[in-house]
């Protein structure tokens, strides 16, 4: 069985950033189907905060995972990873892969929160956004696979390694996926 995975991008970033490409390259390399939505309109909606339109942002993800017919894997950077979370709650998963996750928003009453779903973390130990002892914090009860790296919150250094550990987590999920 194949299974669809969707990648959101971070703020001030696109479809075709680096992590989400490697991703996608290693979708592609399955012969699963993939999509990079472009949320640079809700990112840069100038009545919003510096965070953009994150419940637009929401949405426009929550639209295309109800369309997924067949078992859907969610993955995301930063905001990406955020939105991933939250619309894990309203539609079905596979699986969730975040990167650099943000537990909470500045400036919004809304946290992280996801499905029970298999999910697997990459966060830099020198994340200046984010700090790693949060998303510890956030993971722990709910035992998903976290893996800690020395990088910072764009995870630069390690984009191949991301890569990997996606393909690595994608294979684990017991779904009779091939």
């Amino acid at each position: 069985m194949k299974a669809h995975v969707i990648i959101s991008h971070g703020l001030e970033s696109s479809p075709d950033a680096t992590k989400a490409t490697a991703l996608s390259h290693v979708v592609d390399a399955m012969g699963w189907t993939s999509e990079r939505p472009d949320y640079r309109d809700r990112d840069n909606d100038p009545s919003m905060t510096r965070l953009g339109d994150v419940h637009g942002r929401i949405a426009r993800l929550n639209d295309l995972a109800k369309k997924v017919p067949m078992p859907l894997i969610l993955a995301g950077s930063s905001m990406g990873a955020f939105i991933s979370a939250r619309v894990s709650l309203q539609v079905p998963v596979a699986g969730l892969f975040l990167m650099a996750p943000p537990t909470q928003l500045e400036g919004f009453d809304i946290k992280l929160e996801a499905a029970e779903a298999p999910t697997c973390i990459v966060h830099g130990w020198d994340d200046e956004l984010i700090p790693a002892s949060e998303v510890v914090k956030w993971a722990q009860p709910r035992r998903s696979q976290l893996i800690l790296v020395n990088d910072s919150h764009r995870l630069a250094d390690h984009v191949e390694f991301c890569a990997e550990v996606f393909a690595r987590f994608v294979r684990s999920l017991s779904l009779g996926l091939k």
